[in-house]
């Protein structure tokens, strides 16, 4: 057990563990969520990469099943050296305490920079790339003040808001989640932002690969960041079909508070905000409004104790194998409407731990889809 500068305790993973848990995560059809019912089944990452071909196979796949190599972990690690980064497991006293605490939050996190902002309560920032005079400077102005009252002060490096809240709270401690590798930020212009960050009072994280260029589908997995990392999550203009309103649905999911800034019904980049504000978001005229919100919940202790790696399967007393019966219930119990787990249990009268491998077969086989709150449907290629 190992404790972080700030006191909070967690059990650092040796050089090995993180290989394999990059091995892990990096292989087919392994996201947070497969990856944690991995390791709650077998134990450990190097057991769960053994038996990940054969649960692809049991789940259904119809192609080869590629496991991450040794090699390919290696040369990651070697990358993020290179680069001056680290990746932190989500057990580990350095990894964000409030990210930890969602459903799904990545396993491993790649940082680089001030890696003590990440332990620090955060304030999500974010808004419309293109926007307006009077938007980046209400945004500058909630960063700062948020910024010096404690708060660092977290965003997605995109234009417009994102940009003006990262500047106004570099000094203060500012957090840029990427969509992209570390090595890979987006837009090109905010290069020259990102570095200033990371030299000095920010720090840059990502739970992609190094070298992965961000697609559009990357980015709401980065807004799912911002979200999980913050207390609350200020959205400062936004149009409809904003990727900020992505933001404040993954808040409101993580019960996180969602505050929204007031705009002219006759400008499109405050049209989202304004139906935010319809739906119980918390008006926000001025930083104070932020301040007083968030000092209740900053108090709290957010460290939760790092969960390690059981040393053998026999401890959990779970299930190894699965019968074709009981899978073809739980593929009849599936459809495209996404379900609660438990209803699956009930409705095929198997035990729940039985239910999550056999969901975890379809998972790593690409036929099953997992939504917010839990919730899991067949894949739509079905």
């Amino acid at each position: 057990m190992s404790k972080d500068s700030a006191g909070r305790s967690g059990v650092a993973l040796t050089e090995r563990q993180k290989i394999s848990w990059l091995r892990l995560i990096r292989s087919d059809n392994v996201g947070p969520i497969a990856f944690r019912d991995l390791i709650n089944h077998f134990g450990t990452a190097e057991n769960a990469l053994d038996a990940l071909p054969e649960l692809s196979r049991r789940g259904g796949t119809r192609q080869a099943y590629s496991v991450a190599t040794q090699s390919e972990a290696e040369r990651e690690l070697e990358a993020a050296q290179r680069h001056g980064a680290v990746f932190v497991g989500i057990g580990e006293p350095g990894y964000p305490s409030a990210l930890r605490q969602i459903d799904g939050a990545p396993p491993l996190l790649a940082m680089k920079g001030n890696l003590q902002l990440a332990t620090r309560p955060s304030l999500g920032v974010v808004g419309s790339r293109n926007a307006s005079a009077s938007g980046a400077k209400f945004a500058a102005m909630i960063a700062r003040d948020t910024g010096r009252a404690g708060y660092v002060v977290t965003s997605g490096l995109a234009r417009g808001i994102d940009t003006a809240a990262h500047r106004a709270s570099l000094e203060t401690g500012t957090i840029a989640a990427l969509a992209g590798g570390l090595d890979r930020p987006y837009p090109p212009e905010n290069i020259g932002l990102i570095e200033a960050m990371t030299a000095g009072h920010g720090l840059a994280i990502s739970e992609m690969p190094f070298g992965w260029e961000p697609r559009a589908r990357d980015f709401p997995r980065r807004n799912r960041l911002i979200a999980g990392i913050s207390l609350g999550v200020a959205i400062v203009e936004a149009a409809h079909r904003s990727g900020s309103l992505i933001t404040a649905r993954y808040a409101a999911d993580f019960g996180r508070l969602v505050f929204a800034v007031p705009g002219s019904p006759l400008d499109p980049r405050c049209h989202g905000t304004n139906d935010l504000l319809k739906q119980g978001a918390i008006v926000t005229t001025g930083p104070h409004d932020i301040i007083e919100a968030l000092a209740p919940l900053s108090q709290l202790e957010l460290g939760l104790p790092g969960a390690r790696e059981p040393e053998t399967q026999a401890q959990l007393g779970v299930p190894t194998s699965t019968k074709d019966s009981d899978r073809a219930a739980v593929g009849a119990a599936l459809g495209p409407t996404p379900v609660e787990i438990d209803d699956i249990v009930r409705h095929t009268g198997l035990a729940p731990a039985q239910v999550y491998l056999l969901l975890l077969e379809l998972d790593l086989a690409g036929r099953l889809d997992r939504h917010a709150g839990g919730l899991v449907s067949l894949a739509t290629s079905e």
